[in-house]
């Protein structure tokens, strides 16, 4: 008789593209997003989840591929049993913004206007991984829907300068940089590329402008032109301009002068002549008078007319928050943090759900990547450290180290009780370590006859048996002896001297 075949186990790994966030990942940003939070509240906005699947219908026609419902996102189709239609495909929302369109049309009547909502959550995207670059990652949004004035595009600006410096990224570390897309389609028709028929040039000078820090004006006229040959050898199409058109791109580029206006009389000549490009100024103006008149100067928000942005659905103003000050990469070398955040007016995206105007602006902050700059500056709060463990001696008194944990808790301090294999004392201290746990407390019969606990000291016993001293070890012994009912006091205050 054939033996049956084992069960195949499945591999314990995570999916490719996906990450596991332990304890102190989890906490420090939980910590950070309450900050933003808080900054959002005081603002006067207010939180939203929405649901992680949405149709791929709302989703619309910003992913990568809408002929191929599932290329960019993670889709599937429903049957008819399960799905509000025949036939929907359903998809894990790709950013926090599309949600954000359909819950407005879907509650206009409900809903104060403007509208201003913040989200943080996961969003999935179904693109090949790469170092940093996961499947699965947070994102932190703030949106005002319904004010089509550009008060509420400085006012992001300055929301978002704000929420920087209160998680503790410090001013001359970080700067906001605004442009106008409507300053930027005065240049496309200023070189004669506005209509239908220019489409793809545009989005080729698009994407060149957004490489201006990686490859320096050279290798962008290069993509503005004929193309350009990378290091590798691989070739990437042009967009076909002339010289003279190239010129006009760049003079826009490199605008930028000491104050927002001059920055705002530079791009005026350069767009002469378009209505759309001077209507374009006249908003960076207005935005850089608004953020002057509440303090946000140059050294916090300027106007920059660089910044592009890649998404196809701005349609007015668009920021960026990049991070000013110097890490080394992967191989050594010196470079600046980089963007942290982006985001731009969307008068656009609610009216595919309701076939009216319904302007809009948000920002969205990249959770991960800010965390990481907090960790580069040493921002982040020392969540490091463990509960307070309480040593089992003696299987017969768990309900005595109950009582001294929760003793330890109802004072507000982290604590719990050793629950593994109480037999060697020494595995505890070990498990004691590996949760970075700062005090042992330890009671045995003799102890507990005497009415006194022991009280381990971890930090201070990590210290000594590293470099410590004799006379270090007498001033500050790493173990004491206590009575139980001063237990609590002197943990707080042993905690309090680390």
């Amino acid at each position: 008789m054939a033996k049956d075949k084992p069960t195949r186990r499945p591999r314990a790994e995570t999916p490719k593209g996906f990450r596991d966030y332990f304890g102190a990942e989890v906490t420090e940003r939980k910590a950070m997003l309450d900050t933003i939070a808080g900054v959002y509240h005081r603002y006067g906005y207010d939180a939203l989840e929405t649901a992680a699947v949405e149709t791929v219908e709302a989703l619309g026609k910003f992913l990568p591929d809408v002929d191929r419902p599932n290329a960019g996102v993670f889709a599937w189709q429903e049957d008819e049993e399960g799905a509000s239609r025949a036939g929907d495909w359903l998809a894990l929302r790709y950013d926090l913004t599309a949600p954000l369109a359909r819950v407005a049309a879907q509650y206009r009547n409900d809903l104060p206007s403007p509208y201003r909502r913040y989200a943080m959550g996961p969003v999935w995207r179904n693109e090949k991984p790469g170092p940093g670059r996961y499947r699965q990652f947070y994102q932190c949004d703030a949106d005002t829907v319904g004010a089509a004035t550009v008060a509420a595009d400085a006012e992001i600006c300055a929301m978002l300068a704000d929420a920087l410096e209160a998680v503790g990224i410090a001013r001359g570390d970080y700067v906001v940089r605004v442009n106008n897309r409507k300053v930027l389609n005065g240049v496309m028709e200023v070189i004669g590329i506005a209509g239908d028929a220019f489409e793809d040039a545009r989005g080729t000078v698009l994407r060149a402008i957004d490489k201006f820090d990686k490859f320096g004006e050279p290798g962008v006229r290069a993509l503005m032109g004929a193309g350009r040959k990378d290091e590798s050898g691989d070739f990437t199409k042009g967009a076909g301009l002339s010289d003279a058109q190239a010129d006009v791109v760049m003079g826009f580029m490199l605008a930028g002068r000491e104050t927002g206006a001059a920055t705002c009389a530079r791009l005026a000549d350069l767009v002469a002549g378009s209505e759309i490009g001077l209507e374009g100024v006249a908003e960076l103006e207005e935005i850089a008078a608004l953020l002057a008149a509440q303090g946000y100067g140059p050294d916090r928000i300027i106007i920059d007319p660089s910044v592009v942005r890649g998404l196809g659905y701005y349609t007015g103003p668009v920021f960026e928050a990049e991070l000013t000050f110097e890490i080394l990469d992967e191989k050594g070398r010196k470079r600046q943090f980089g963007s942290v955040a982006g985001g731009g007016r969307y008068d656009g995206l609610v009216e595919r759900f309701t076939g009216q105007k319904v302007p809009a602006t948000g920002v969205s902050i990249g959770v991960d990547r800010l965390l990481a700059a907090l960790r580069e500056k040493g921002r982040l709060a020392d969540t490091a450290t463990g509960p307070v463990i309480v040593t089992v001696m003696d299987r017969d008194r768990m309900a005595d180290y109950l009582a001294m944990a929760n003793d330890l808790r109802r004072a507000g301090i982290r604590a719990e009780v050793y629950l593994g294999n109480p037999k060697q004392f020494g595995k505890q201290l070990q498990y004691a370590d590996k949760r970075a746990s700062p005090i042992a407390i330890i009671q045995g019969g003799d102890e507990a006859a005497r009415g006194v606990v022991l009280l381990k000291d971890l930090i201070l016993g990590a210290r000594i048996a590293a470099a410590a001293t004799l006379e270090e070890w007498k001033a500050q012994p790493a173990q004491t002896e206590v009575p139980r009912e001063t237990l609590v006091a002197a943990v707080r205050a042993m905690l309090g001297r680390g």
